[in-house]
């Protein structure tokens, strides 16, 4: 039986529970400060062809992490809502300390 889940705060415990890989965790944190990083450049210098690169560079580091680091599925496939709104969170949870890089395993 799978679980639905019906709001962002019921969602961001699983989603940190697929996420205890460290390595999985870097990939992840790399590839959304990648994504601003392409945001910013795209608004600064108005190339906004640039913006083709966010999803390659935000989803190509977390699948990485998922598939050859954390061994699961992106939860992305069933909850794409909510799990990119939970990358914002980790990364920015990270950013602040209030979670940790390191594996919880």
């Amino acid at each position: 039986m799978t679980t639905k889940y019906n709001s962002l705060k019921e969602f961001y415990p699983y989603y940190l529970s697929e996420h205890q890989n460290s390595t999985c965790r870097k990939l992840h944190f790399i590839g959304t400060a990648l994504l601003f990083f392409i945001l910013a450049a795209a608004f600064y210098y108005s190339n906004y062809w640039l913006l083709i690169l966010i999803p390659v560079v935000g989803y190509g580091f977390a699948w990485v992490g998922h598939f050859f680091f954390e061994k699961n599925k992106p939860a992305t496939f069933k909850y794409p809502f909510y799990s990119l709104a939970s990358d914002f969170i980790l990364f920015f949870d990270l950013l602040t300390g209030k979670e940790r890089f390191s594996s919880k395993k």
